[in-house]
């Protein structure tokens, strides 16, 4: 049953995924970690850093881990195939649609109307990771506190090298290094 449930539950998320991997984390966020409380916000956060590390799209990559870690083997199946299942049958359809009918304005029109909307989830979901991040919350904090300062130099050193154009795998190689070296004291403690 429980596989069933992963199945579709990726299917609408993937069904309404326009935009990509990226556009997807706030749906499969709301749906694991606050519908079923499938995992914690810091466990989805783990998932998706794996998730953009790993080679391949982002939103399988995620939904593969998310059902891993739900349900093991058939929960990663189940997960990912009802991802990936509606683009699919919609980019058939869609390609059997622009191949009969050719460029289509309308089409375009719909398209252009959907970019802003998934800025904002993207915006929305690297807010949440943020926050989770600088205060280990899932929202901006209330009062002004002092963010975790590890955490805010190696975001601050990361943005900097993206920004001289380092390479990707670097600097989240880097990172993961110095987090565990922020992280070490600790684990003496």
């Amino acid at each position: 049953m429980l596989y069933l449930i992963l199945y579709g539950e990726f299917f609408r998320i993937g069904l309404c995924c326009v935009g990509g991997g990226y556009a997807a984390m706030p749906f499969i966020q709301e749906v694991v970690v606050y519908q079923h409380h499938w995992l914690t916000l810091r466990q989805f956060v783990d998932i998706f850093t794996i998730s953009q590390m790993t080679p391949g799209p982002i939103g399988i990559n995620a939904a593969t881990f998310v059902g891993t870690k739900i349900a093991g083997l058939g929960g990663a199946l189940a997960a990912t195939l009802g991802f990936v299942s509606p683009s699919l049958l919609l980019g058939i359809l869609l390609a059997r649609l622009l191949q009969k009918y050719g460029a289509f304005d309308p089409i375009r029109g719909i398209l252009n109307g959907l970019r802003p909307a998934v800025i904002a989830l993207i915006l929305l979901a690297g807010l949440s990771f943020f926050c989770l991040t600088l205060w280990q919350s899932d929202s901006l904090p209330t009062h002004l506190s002092m963010p975790h300062m590890g955490h805010l130099c190696i975001l601050c050193l990361s943005w900097i090298g993206l920004r001289k154009k380092m390479n990707i795998i670097i600097v989240l190689l880097l990172s993961g290094l110095l987090g565990l070296l922020t992280g070490v004291p600790a684990l003496f403690s």
